[in-house]
């Protein structure tokens, strides 16, 4: 990737991020036979992905003052409605993607360079009438939802981030279907 001038990346409140990398977590849920859940994000004007690379895990942003696993919990409830989690790994250190060049400036906000990740890994253990993708109070961020064996991953979200997600699934590997 090209080189960025982080004083022009912002975070939200128009403040230069120090790296320009936005802090967030994602969310690997795993079922009881060890596949992973995964939401195809519905389509950006910016997109220039099919539908069918737009499948990802749960992911978002830190609010300030609060934790990896408060906000692993909150975003997937956000995004997925799913609250009947059992934490049970997060990664090691922080994993980052860049944005391509095509969305510099219009992804995220607009505010930075990619994203800083810090991986929780949750057993679910609910029943999946709890699965909304449309919860109250939150914007929808997927149309559809699946749970996908984790060998098939890597092939079907959007290719800027296969590395990192190659990197969760590797360091996950002892929670995964084989």
């Amino acid at each position: 990737m090209g080189h960025i001038r982080e004083s022009g990346i912002m975070n939200k409140n128009g403040i230069a991020a120090p790296d320009g990398y936005r802090p967030c977590v994602g969310c690997l849920v795993v079922s009881t036979v060890g596949f992973v859940w995964i939401g195809r994000r519905i389509p950006k004007p910016h997109d220039e992905h099919e539908p069918s690379a737009l499948w990802q895990m749960p992911q978002g942003g830190i609010d300030e003052g609060e934790d990896t696993h408060a906000a692993a919990r909150r975003e997937l409830a956000e995004e997925t409605g799913i609250r009947s989690v059992e934490i049970a790994a997060e990664s090691a250190g922080w994993l980052h993607y860049d944005l391509p060049p095509h969305l510099l400036g219009k992804a995220l906000q607009g505010r930075y360079r990619g994203q800083k990740q810090k991986w929780i890994a949750m057993r679910f253990v609910g029943n999946e009438s709890e699965i909304d993708l449309a919860p109250p109070g939150h914007a929808p961020e997927f149309d559809a939802w699946r749970w996908a064996h984790p060998d098939e991953l890597l092939e079907i979200i959007v290719p800027f981030k296969r590395e990192v997600y190659a990197r969760v699934l590797e360091e996950f590997r002892h929670l995964l279907a084989r």
